[in-house]
C-alpha cells in the first residue's frame, strides 16, 4: 500500500514528481467522458517509462487468440480497445533545449485531479541540464457537453533567462499498444493536412473503424492573443503545428489547443473529415473559458445526483468522490452499444471489454444514481447480443437455443482465451439474469420482462438446465467442472454460488414467463414462437430447480466452495507473510490452486444476491469461516465482504474493507495501479456506503433503510434516484433523516417501521 497523494475532499494532489511513479499517476489522474479518455501523459515530451494512451469507446482490434494448445470452442481472438492516435502532444523547447522532465531537475511539481469540475491540471518548476528554468502551467479537459472535443491550456514562463520559446502541436498516428503480440501496429493512417485545421485520418487493421482528428491552435502571451503564423509540417503519420516566439524572462506563452474528435462509430466515413473540422472550429469561436465554464456546469449538475458527502473522515471522503467521478466519466449511459470496460479509458489490461462486473456491480450504482434509461441501456446491450450468446454457446455443443454469455466480449461474441475461465466460469450467465431482476426489482418497470427480458431469461435458463446433469449416486442435479467467483479454483465440481445461482435462475426465468403472460398473451406468443419455446420445458426447470444439490458442511453450519473444500489444508489469511502478498505475484498456479485461500467472494457472493434466503445466524457462520481465508486479490472482494459485515454487525471488519475497496487504487493496494484503475469494482465502492453503511434494500418494490455510522464518522450523506423521485438520507450519531427532493411522497421501510415520506 502506497500513500502518494495527499488528502483533499475534492482533489487528487501529487506534490512532488517522481519518475518511478509516473505510470501509476497516468492511471490515477485520467480523464475521460464517456466518448473517449485518456491516461495522464504529459503534453510535453517524456524520456521516461510512461505508458502512453488515448481511447476511443466502441473501437475495437480482434486479435488473433495466443494459445499453446487449441481446444474446440475456443475464441478466434481476444477484442482489445485501441490505443488511439495521440492528440495531446505539445514538443516544447526553451531556447533550443527540449522540455522533459526525465532529463531536466524539477525544483516544484503538483498536479491536481479536480474531481468537482472535471479539470486536469499541473504547475511546476524545471531546470534544464545546462541551467534554464521555467515555470509550466498545463489545464486539460475532455468535454462533457461537447463529446468529440478535447481542449488544452499551456503555458511557459522563463525564470531566468530571455530566449526563443517553441511550442510544437502536433497529432501523432504512430502509437502502439503495450497489449500486443509482436509489437504490431494496429492503425493505418490514410491522410495528413496541415493547412489552416491540422486534419489527422486513421483507421483500425482488420475492423476497418476510422477516426479523424481535427487541430486548431491560439497562442497568447500574457492572454493577449498573438497574430503568429504557425510553421506548418507534416508527413505520412503526423501533423504538426509550430509556434517560435523571443519570450522575455518573467512573460507567459501560452496555447490552446483545440481537437475535434469524430469516429465512424458516430459518423458516416465520408463525413469523418468534415465533422472533425466542423467540432474543432466550434471549439475554438467558442474559446477555452467557455467551454471549460460548460464544462464545469456538466459535472455540477452530475454531483447534484450522486455525491456522497462524509463527515469526520477525509480519507473516506476523497475515496468516494475519486470512484463515483471515474465512473462518470468512463459511461455515460446515452448509447447502447456501449459498456463499462473494467479499466474503462485508463489502461489496456482486460481490453477495455465488458466481463460480469457490469451487472453485478455497476447496474445497483448506475440505478442509484441516474435515471432508468441509463441502466436500461446496459441491459439491452446484453439483449441485442443473445443471438452471438446463443451461438457461444452452440459452440460448447448446446442446443435449442441455450444462451451462453461471453466472460468477456466487445461485440457480443466470447473472446476469452483460459480454457477454466471461457468454458468453466459460467456463473456470469446467471449475473446477466439478476440484473434484469434487479433493475425491474427497483424501478418497478416490468413491461421490459416483456419487451426484452422474457427472451434472454429463456436463453439463460436453457442453458442451465442442459448444463446440469441428474447424479445418481446423489440423486440430485449436480453440476461438474466450473471455476466459481473464486478464480483461485479451476475446474471444480459443484461450486455452491453456480448451483445457486443456477437453481434461482431457472425458477425467476418460469415466474418471469407467467408474469407476461399475465401482462400481454400476444407478446409471449410472439416471444414463443421467436425462440421456439415449448410449455413442457418449464416443467423441467421446476424438477431441476426444486432439487439441485448444494453442498453443505452441517456440522459448521456452512455452505460448502465446492465439493472436497474441507479437504485442504486449512489456513488464515493472516497467516500469509506479507513478502508474499499478494499471492499471485509471488506463488506458483499450482500452489494457489491446492491451497485454500480465496481470491474473491464466492460463496458469500450469493449470499449477499440473495440475503433475503438466509437466516442471520447463517450470513454469520459463513462470513466468519469464508472471508478469514479469503485474500482479497480481486477488486470486486472487499465491497461485497464490507456489505456483508455490516449486516451481522461486524463493523469495525466493514469498514476496514470499506477503505480497502474505496482506496484500491489511490493507495495501490493491490501494486499494480500502473497498468489503469479498477473501474467496475469502483461501483462497489458506492455499494459499500449505500447498501452496507445506508443499509438501503429493495424488499417487494419497497425501499428499506436500516442505516450505521461508522466509528469515527460525524454524519454521512448520500441520494438515490427511485421511480421518479430523488431522496436524500442523512445519517447522524443519533438520527436518521429521509427526506424527498424532488418526486410524490413514498413509503419507505426505516429499521423494519413503515414511513411515510
Amino acid at each position: 500500500m502506497k500513500k502518494q497523494y495527499a488528502i483533499d475532499e475534492w482533489h487528487i494532489i501529487e506534490d512532488h514528481f517522481n519518475p518511478e511513479n509516473q505510470k501509476g499517476s497516468e492511471s490515477i489522474f485520467s480523464l475521460g467522458n464517456g466518448k473517449m479518455g485518456q491516461r495522464a501523459n504529459f503534453e510535453e515530451d517524456f524520456s521516461g517509462e510512461t505508458l502512453q494512451g488515448t481511447y476511443i469507446a466502441g473501437i475495437y482490434y480482434p486479435d488473433k487468440t495466443r494459445v499453446g494448445w487449441w481446444k474446440n470452442g475456443y475464441p478466434e481472438y481476444f477484442a482489445k480497445i485501441l490505443n488511439a492516435p495521440d492528440f495531446t502532444g505539445i514538443h516544447v523547447f526553451a531556447d533550443g533545449e527540449m522540455l522533459d522532465l526525465a532529463q531536466w531537475k524539477t525544483t516544484s511539481f503538483e498536479r491536481v485531479l479536480n474531481m468537482k469540475q472535471g479539470i486536469l491540471k499541473r504547475t511546476f518548476t524545471a531546470v534544464s541540464p545546462h541551467g534554464k528554468e521555467v515555470m509550466v502551467e498545463t489545464e486539460r479537459f475532455l468535454s462533457m457537453v461537447d463529446k468529440d472535443v478535447a481542449a488544452i491550456q499551456f503555458s511557459i514562463t522563463p525564470v531566468n533567462f530571455s530566449g526563443e520559446i517553441i511550442l510544437s502541436s502536433y497529432l501523432n498516428g504512430k502509437v502502439r499498444n503495450e497489449d500486443s503480440n509482436y509489437d504490431e501496429m494496429f492503425w493505418d493512417v490514410l491522410h495528413t493536412e496541415n493547412k489552416k485545421d491540422a486534419i489527422l485520418l486513421a483507421e483500425t487493421k482488420k475492423t476497418a473503424f476510422q477516426l479523424c482528428y481535427a487541430m486548431r491552435n491560439r497562442l497568447l502571451l500574457h492572454e493577449n492573443e498573438l497574430g503568429v503564423h504557425p510553421d506548418l509540417q507534416q508527413n505520412d503519420v503526423k501533423v504538426q503545428s509550430s509556434f517560435a516566439r523571443h519570450v522575455a524572462k518573467g512573460e507567459k506563452l501560452t496555447l490552446e489547443k483545440y481537437v475535434g474528435v469524430c469516429s465512424s462509430l458516430n459518423h458516416e466515413k465520408e463525413a469523418l473529415v468534415e465533422n472533425a473540422v466542423l467540432q474543432a472550429n466550434k471549439a475554438i469561436n467558442k474559446g477555452y473559458q467557455t467551454l471549460k465554464a460548460a464544462h464545469i456546469r456538466f459535472w455540477a449538475k452530475i454531483w447534484e445526483g450522486c455525491d456522497i458527502v462524509i463527515k469526520g473522515d477525509p480519507a473516506a471522503q476523497q475515496a468516494i468522490r475519486f470512484n463515483i467521478f471515474q465512473l462518470n466519466q468512463t459511461y455515460t449511459g446515452d448509447d447502447p452499444r456501449l459498456n463499462v470496460g473494467p479499466k474503462g479509458f485508463t489502461g489496456e489490461k482486460y481490453g477495455g471489454t465488458t466481463y460480469w462486473d457490469t451487472e453485478a456491480y455497476c447496474v445497483p450504482f448506475f440505478l442509484g444514481t441516474a435515471s432508468p434509461e441509463i441502466t436500461r441501456n446496459l441491459l439491452i446491450y446484453r439483449y441485442k447480443h443473445l443471438g452471438k450468446a446463443i451461438e457461444n454457446a452452440s459452440k460448447l455443443g448446446f442446443k435449442n437455443g441455450a444462451a451462453l454469455y461471453p466472460m468477456v466480449t466487445i461485440n457480443g461474441e466470447e473472446c476469452h482465451n483460459e480454457w477454466e475461465i471461457t468454458f468453466e466460469e459460467i456463473h456470469r450467465n446467471g449475473a446477466i439474469a439478476y440484473a434484469i431482476y434487479d433493475y425491474v426489482n427497483y424501478t418497478g418497470d416490468e413491461r421490459y420482462f416483456a419487451e426484452y427480458g422474457l427472451e434472454v431469461l429463456i436463453g439463460i435458463a436453457r442453458f442451465w438446465a442442459q448444463r446440469v446433469n441428474f447424479s445418481g449416486q446423489k440423486q440430485q442435479y449436480v453440476m461438474l467442472g466450473v471455476t466459481g467467483p473464486n478464480e483461485y479454483e479451476n475446474n471444480v465440481n459443484n461450486n455452491w454460488y453456480t448451483n445457486y445461482l443456477a437453481s434461482w435462475c431457472l425458477k425467476f426465468a418460469g415466474e418471469v414467463f407467467t408474469k407476461v403472460e399475465k401482462m400481454d398473451a400476444l407478446r409471449l406468443s410472439e416471444i414463443e414462437e421467436k425462440t421456439g419455446f415449448k410449455r413442457e420445458e418449464l416443467q423441467e426447470w421446476n424438477k431441476i430447480y426444486s432439487n439441485i444439490y448444494l453442498p453443505e458442511d452441517k456440522k459448521q453450519g456452512i455452505f460448502l466452495q465446492q465439493d472436497g473444500y474441507l479437504d485442504k489444508e486449512q489456513q488464515l489469511a493472516k497467516d500469509i507473510p506479507v513478502s508474499e502478498r499478494p499471492i499471485n505475484q509471488h506463488w506458483s498456479w499450482d500452489r494457489i490452486l491446492r491451497s485454500v485461500f480465496i481470491k474473491q467472494a464466492d460463496v458469500l457472493q450469493g449470499m449477499f444476491f440473495f440475503e433475503q434466503e438466509f437466516t442471520k445466524e447463517q450470513l454469520q457462520r459463513n462470513f466468519d469461516f469464508y472471508e478469514p481465508r479469503t485474500v482479497h486479490e480481486s477488486s470486486l472482494s472487499p465491497c461485497v465482504h464490507s456489505i456483508l459485515a455490516n449486516s451481522i454487525g461486524r463493523n469495525d471488519k466493514a469498514y476496514e474493507l470499506f477503505l480497502r475497496t474505496s482506496r484500491l487504487d489511490l493507495d495501490d493496494y493491490n501494486h499494480e495501479v500502473d497498468e489503469g484503475l479498477h473501474i467496475t469494482s469502483m461501483a462497489g465502492t458506492w455499494m459499500a456506503i449505500v447498501q452496507g453503511f445506508g443499509g438501503v434494500r429493495v424488499r417487494n418494490g419497497m425501499l428499506s433503510f436500516a442505516p450505521k455510522l461508522p466509528d469515527g464518522w460525524q454524519w454521512f450523506s448520500f441520494k438515490l434516484n427511485f421511480r421518479n423521485r430523488i431522496l436524500k438520507v442523512e445519517v447522524a450519531k443519533d438520527s436518521v433523516l429521509v427526506s424527498i427532493e424532488k418526486g410524490p411522497s413514498l413509503t419507505i421501510l426505516l429499521y423494519g417501521s413503515e414511513i411515510v415520506i
